[in-house]
């Protein structure tokens, strides 16, 4: 096999691997965006909006914070350590 065969064919199978890794990367993507619906569906189902779930991960973990504070609050001072 002369030098430009050996070309060709090295340029074959590049082209076969990067169709296959095309089709896995396209197999990926499909399964991140159905991942990504269901996730989105069940936060709307919780009752929130996509664009609003970091300010309502704010809220609630304020939320636990002051629920905390007041817990500790209710423990005789000499265990509040």
């Amino acid at each position: 096999m002369n030098q430009i065969e050996k070309n060709i064919e090295l340029l074959r199978a590049q082209t076969e691997k990067a169709k296959n890794e095309l089709l896995k990367a396209e197999g990926k993507l499909e399964s991140l965006m159905r991942n990504e619906e269901e996730i989105i569906k069940e936060v709307r189902e919780l009752g929130v909006e996509p664009e609003q779930l970091e300010e309502e991960i704010r809220r609630l973990e304020k939320e636990i914070n002051e629920e905390l504070q007041k817990a500790w609050s209710y423990l005789p001072q000499e265990l509040r350590k």
